[in-house]
């Protein structure tokens, strides 16, 4: 038992730690060759219908011949309710890695809105009655509030469960010193964890059945149930735990139409508006471009450059798992990527022949970039898919949407 439970919080560190590296450094360009395409079953409205919505159906077209060249395993495109294209098993929970954060995000607001208002955004963590081991807080650091966690503006460098190579570019904005709270934005896993322990403790409920009951169940989602939440956990490291999360396409696509329709489901009030206003209207330019260029209340903000028109916002997890939100076309994006074949060899390179989590990954990447190897099953459907590729999926998404006259 204690083997298997290191062998799966070592995994689980693995993967943060891997998706820092792609966030931060944009995998240096390995998405520029194009893979052989798969033969895609694609769920398509008609060309007249496609039009109404808004979408062009020649655009689409490209869209998912694109997609055939990737190992995508679900996309969705759904517009004013309606799936405009879609394909894969979208009732397929899969690990939705990061995405885990914007879902925490829809947790605090539901009880930062509710009757009794447990959570509320201006308590600090000394009011709170949280601190850390094996290190203690600071007194300065203690005066981080809720909002700070959520901004992620903490300012606090302290290790965290599942935070990994995430760690050199925390330390590039936060230093190895105390930070003034809500003065410095970095993309750190100790403020989610943190903000796991603030809303168990206030609320009393852990996260499982907190979303389960409070909005999984309430806008009729088929496949979540409290069994698709786990947690890692380091106490080495902090006592915060990461709460992960699985879901299915179709469930997130209900998900990002509940945030798209202010809120609401079927008369019901789940999320106030005004914690969904937040999202784009109060964040942190982050100083990364295109679609990383904003973050606030845990979603990403698209820059000005992507194609994806303002108000938008999405939140990312790794192998390009992304819930993508754009309120002006009334739409929300689904794209998912199995990563399990992908860790199954990866692990072993670093587990067995102590190779980095950037070395291994580099040598994953290029070896689908030989031709003995381009057309195997896991360079056509596990291979991990690059930013580049996904920025470019994204562009042709945007391409085919019809420009107001």
């Amino acid at each position: 038992m204690r083997r298997r439970l290191f062998s799966y919080l070592f995994v689980s560190l693995l993967i943060v730690s891997f998706a820092g590296y792609l966030v931060q450094t944009g995998e240096r360009g390995f998405g520029q060759q194009t893979q052989p395409a798969r033969t895609l079953d694609v769920t398509r409205l008609s060309k007249t219908d496609t039009e109404r919505l808004g979408w062009k159906a020649q655009g689409l077209d490209a869209v998912f011949a694109d997609v055939a060249t990737l190992s995508t395993d679900t996309l969705m495109i759904v517009t004013d309710g309606k799936v405009v294209g879609a394909f894969g098993d979208l009732s397929k929970p899969y690990n939705v890695h990061s995405i885990r954060k914007s879902v925490l995000s829809a947790l605090v607001g539901r009880h930062w809105g509710s009757v009794a208002n447990e959570i509320r955004l201006e308590t600090t963590l000394q009011e709170l009655g949280l601190d850390d081991a094996p290190i203690p807080l600071t007194t300065m650091q203690k005066k981080t509030t809720v909002r700070d966690l959520l901004m992620s503006r903490s300012g606090i460098n302290h290790p965290a469960a599942a935070s990994g190579s995430l760690q050199e570019e925390i330390d590039r904005r936060l230093g190895n010193k105390e930070n003034e709270p809500g003065t410095i934005w970095a993309y750190n896993n100790w403020d989610y964890n943190a903000l796991t322990t603030v809303f168990e403790n206030e609320t009393g409920i852990g996260i499982a059945e907190a979303f389960e009951t409070g909005i999984a169940r309430p806008i009729s989602m088929d496949d979540f149930d409290a069994g698709s939440v786990s947690y890692i956990s380091n106490t080495r490291l902090s006592v915060h735990k990461a709460a992960m999360f699985k879901m299915s396409a179709r469930d997130l696509a209900r998900f990002g139409q509940l945030y798209l329709d202010g809120g609401r489901f079927d008369g019901q009030q789940i999320l106030p508006g005004a914690w969904i206003d937040k999202i784009s209207s109060d964040f942190t330019v982050t100083g990364m471009e295109g679609l990383r260029w904003g973050h606030g209340y845990l979603w990403w903000i698209p820059g000005p450059n992507t194609g994806l028109p303002e108000g938008s916002f999405w939140a990312w997890g790794l192998g390009n798992q992304a819930l993508i939100v754009i309120p002006e076309w009334d739409t929300v994006i689904v794209h998912q990527s199995d990563t399990t074949e992908f860790w199954s060899r990866f692990l072993p390179m670093i587990r067995d022949d102590g190779m980095t989590g950037e070395a291994a990954v580099e040598k994953l990447i290029l070896s689908c970039r030989e031709a003995v190897t381009r057309e195997t099953e896991f360079c056509i459907d596990h291979r991990l898919i690059t930013r580049r590729e996904f920025d470019r999926l994204l562009s042709l998404i945007a391409a085919a949407r019809v420009q107001p006259s």
